[in-house]
């Protein structure tokens, strides 16, 4: 890490609600990544894949720095390349996010942000946060969820309507990942059964499950 002191003041007393973290999932974005679902969204799409994550109650407050250190962690263990945010809906949680961003580039990580907003609007937000995060984001996808319109080309989007917009020259829009089969990961962590990535339609009911938590 390489936070300056007002940095490493406001990470030191920023905490973060947090639903879920995964150190290492190909399933969440371009490559290994570090993902974070968010505890809290004030979208209510119809039909959202993680509608426990939509209450800002819950979910676990986790101080910033603690996040940091675990996303440095998971790059040299896992060497992940880049991390991913997720949520309910990061951009409730800019100040936050925003933070993340900046020290996951510091680690020479890349960042990919899912939010139910559409570019336009978030640009037009004027929440200084916001703008930070946006500068700090190398993969944008944008727009809420439409369960009626099902995207079946584009690999890691849930629904037609929903952009992917390169932010930085990290990544293309030609690249062949992108229309590879979504992936679904389920791993036991303790007694619990973590789900996260898309599934396939014959895969629905363990989605739905209860007793799980998925991303």
């Amino acid at each position: 890490m390489r936070l300056n002191r007002n940095e490493k003041t406001k990470a030191a007393e920023l905490t973060v609600s947090v639903a879920q973290i995964v150190p290492c999932t190909e399933a969440e974005g371009p490559g290994r990544r570090f993902a974070i679902w968010f505890q809290g969204c004030p979208l209510r799409c119809p039909g959202c894949c993680n509608p426990e994550m939509l209450p800002f109650s819950g979910g676990q407050q986790i101080v910033a720095t603690e996040i940091v250190e675990q996303m440095a962690i998971a790059k040299e263990r896992f060497a992940v390349e880049g991390v991913t945010f997720l949520g309910g809906e990061p951009l409730a949680h800019a100040s936050a996010a925003a933070l993340l961003a900046r020290e996951a580039r510091e680690l020479d990580l890349t960042v990919m942000v899912f939010s139910g907003y559409t570019l336009a609007e978030i640009r037009a937000f004027a929440d200084p946060d916001v703008s930070d995060l946006l500068a700090n984001t190398d993969i944008l996808v944008d727009g809420p969820f439409n369960r009626d319109v099902p995207e079946t080309r584009r690999r890691w989007i849930g629904s037609s309507n929903q952009q992917v917009h390169f932010l930085s020259d990290r990544y293309r829009p030609d690249d062949p990942c992108w229309h590879k089969a979504n992936t679904l990961e389920i791993r036991w962590t303790g007694t619990e059964l973590v789900v996260n990535g898309f599934p396939a339609p014959q895969a629905r009911n363990l989605w739905q499950r209860k007793e799980t938590r998925r991303g």
